[in-house]
């Protein structure tokens, strides 16, 4: 279910919304089960997680394109979708978005950077002229309204690092006029910068908050009732779920290697979910339902 009108209407809440990152099947379940209201689906989460690589640019519209309509088939919650920088220009713009709305995203995020892009908390990064970059969210408005009208555009800029924030503002600013529903200015580095732009940008605000639960070098650790006071629409924690899994992961293999290395029976439960959960996550309810409706007695 894609969800548009839903989460057009939560972005209108006055509370703020919170978006825990996603990358695929089993990460969307796990947000929607623990009770979030919808999912961020992002690009340095599909690049990592799909690929083994950082986020510098890897990734193309097919891999993003596949695994949002992969994800969208899996739950019911909402799905933004982060696309980059549309991969191209203007007109490659209005056809990401084309291809995201058919896969069912709720909402898809259109970025300035030039290409290759990269991690908004990496150095290097450089964006498009001011121009171009208002063009390029023309292009998607442009397709949002002739796809999908409910679907979201969150527009982003990543000027600040070599611009400064006064850039980063006006770039916000002419993307809500170009009809950007959601503006975001990514790797702001103190709470200053937050409310200054959440002060100075007519548009909601959606910040970046990477792990939610470590903080970062770049932009400060702010739990989300603070940014909401601070006047921040929307958070996201793209960087959660990879890093937890890795962990688990990580932890999960040291577990094994242990088993392995000794004559006795190792157990490590805590290491690993239980089988009747891990396959009531994956839908064994609903398939065992199907089997008992559709399938033949063999007797």
């Amino acid at each position: 279910m894609y969800g548009r009108q839903r989460l057009a209407e939560t972005i209108t809440e006055p509370e703020i919304t919170v978006v825990p990152g996603v990358y695929d099947g089993i990460s969307a379940r796990l947000v929607e089960q623990q009770g979030f209201e919808t999912g961020f689906l992002s690009g340095a989460g599909v690049s990592n997680s799909r690929l083994a690589q950082l986020d510098v640019g890897f990734l193309t519209l097919p891999d993003v394109a596949d695994q949002s309509r992969e994800i969208a088939d899996a739950v019911d919650i909402p799905i933004w979708v982060d696309a980059d920088t549309g991969y191209g220009n203007a007109v490659n713009v209005h056809r990401t978005v084309r291809k995201l709305a058919n896969a069912g995203a709720a909402a898809v995020m259109i970025e300035d950077q030039e290409w290759p892009k990269r991690c908004g908390h990496m150095a290097g990064k450089s964006v498009v002229p001011f121009d171009e970059a208002v063009t390029k969210i023309e292009a998607a408005a442009d397709a949002r309204d002739e796809c999908a009208p409910n679907m979201l555009l969150k527009a982003r800029t990543d000027a600040t690092e070599p611009d400064g924030l006064d850039e980063a503002i006006e770039r916000l600013n002419a993307f809500a006029d170009a009809g950007a529903d959601v503006v975001f200015a990514d790797a702001l580095r103190s709470a200053e910068d937050i409310r200054r732009v959440a002060a100075d940008v007519d548009a909601p605000l959606s910040v970046n908050m990477g792990f939610g639960v470590r903080s970062r070098p770049t932009t400060p650790l702010i739990s989300a009732a603070r940014l909401e006071e601070m006047g921040v629409a929307v958070v996201i924690y793209p960087r959660l779920i990879t890093a937890a899994a890795t962990a688990g992961m990580k932890r999960g293999l040291e577990e094994l290697t242990t088993a392995v290395e000794t004559r006795e029976e190792h157990e490590a439960p805590d290491a690993v979910v239980d089988w009747g959960y891990y396959t009531d996550l994956l839908g064994k309810p609903a398939v065992d339902d199907l089997e008992g409706r559709f399938t033949a007695d063999s007797g």
